[in-house]
């Protein structure tokens, strides 16, 4: 398959997929014309990837997943390995949105000190 095809069958982008190939989490061949050649398999590998990245992994982390990134990773069992990773990436994200809530709580209460509680939406 040249890229367009996992491509489309994935709704990744073709720069997505060329970016997977440099994070060595996809391969492909060169067609004596130049162009990338994936196998068949690279669809369900490109929708892993795609799957662990919608749930807040990073690439970093799905290298983990790389031994059953061929199969159903949804579906299969965790190992001690992936929960470890995703239990790290949840502690990351925790303290990002409690800096950031705390970010937010300061500008309020400044907002609030110096408008007399007179805040108004930005539109």
């Amino acid at each position: 398959m040249r890229i367009g095809e996992p491509a489309g069958a994935t709704g990744a982008t073709t720069r997505a997929l060329r970016h997977y190939g440099q994070a060595g989490l996809i391969s492909s061949e060169r067609a004596a014309n130049g162009y990338r050649v994936y196998e068949e398999r690279t669809v369900v590998r490109v929708r892993n990837i795609r799957y662990l990245l919608a749930a807040g992994l990073t690439l970093d982390d799905v290298r983990v997943f790389l031994p059953c990134l061929d199969g159903d990773v949804a579906a299969a069992p965790p190992s001690a390995k992936g929960l470890r990773v995703a239990r790290e990436r949840l502690a990351v994200l925790d303290a990002r949105i409690a800096a950031q809530t705390e970010a937010r709580d300061r500008l309020a209460a400044a907002l609030r000190e110096r408008t007399g509680d007179r805040i108004r939406p930005v539109a």
